[in-house]
C-alpha cells in the first residue's frame, strides 16, 4: 500500500453492556482483525472499558427496543486506503455486539494528538475527589472556627 494513498482513521465504538466482561476483549480483537483483513495498519488503540453513558441509548435487539445506560467504550486508530472502508463498514454493521460506532478520517492535528478517553476519565475522577476532600476540609475548619467562636462568646458572658 503506497503511503500516499493511505489515510488515517479512527473507529470509536460502544460494546453492549450485556456482553460478558471476559468477551469484550474478543470483540476488540475481532474489530482489529477486520481492519487488518481489509489491509489496514493499526497505529494506536484504547481497549474498551465500561462506563456510564451521558444519555440513554435505545437499540432494536431481539425483536424489541432495549435501553442502555452503560457500555464498554474503546477506539482504534489505523491507516487504510479509502477504497477499503466499505469492507470495514459492512463488517461493523453486521456486528451484533456493538451498540454504536463512529468511523472518522483524522486530520493531521488529530492524528498527532490522540485523546486517551479512559485516562482522562480517571484524571477527572481524581480531580473531583480532590475537590470533595478540599470542600470537606474547609467545612470542617469552618465548623471548628464556629464552635471556637461560640465557646469564647459564652465565656465572656
Amino acid at each position: 500500500m503506497p503511503a500516499a494513498d493511505a489515510a488515517h482513521y479512527e473507529l470509536a465504538f460502544h460494546v453492549l453492556p450485556t456482553v460478558a466482561e471476559g468477551e469484550v476483549a474478543d470483540v476488540f480483537a475481532s474489530l482489529k482483525s477486520v481492519i487488518e483483513k481489509a489491509g489496514g495498519t493499526i497505529t494506536t488503540q484504547e481497549e474498551p472499558k465500561r462506563f456510564d453513558l451521558a444519555y440513554e441509548i435505545v437499540k432494536y435487539l431481539e425483536g424489541r427496543n432495549r435501553k442502555f445506560t452503560s457500555a464498554y467504550f474503546g477506539w482504534i486508530r489505523f491507516t487504510l486506503e479509502p477504497a477499503q472502508l466499505v469492507e470495514i463498514t459492512e463488517e461493523l454493521e453486521g456486528e451484533n455486539r456493538i451498540l454504536r460506532h463512529l468511523l472518522i478520517r483524522l486530520n493531521k492535528m488529530e492524528e498527532a494528538n490522540p485523546f486517551m478517553f479512559h485516562e482522562s476519565l480517571n484524571e477527572s475522577q481524581v480531580a473531583v475527589e480532590q475537590d470533595e476532600e478540599a470542600t470537606d476540609e474547609a467545612e470542617k475548619d469552618k465548623d471548628e472556627q464556629d464552635s471556637d467562636g461560640k465557646d469564647a462568646t459564652e465565656e465572656v458572658k
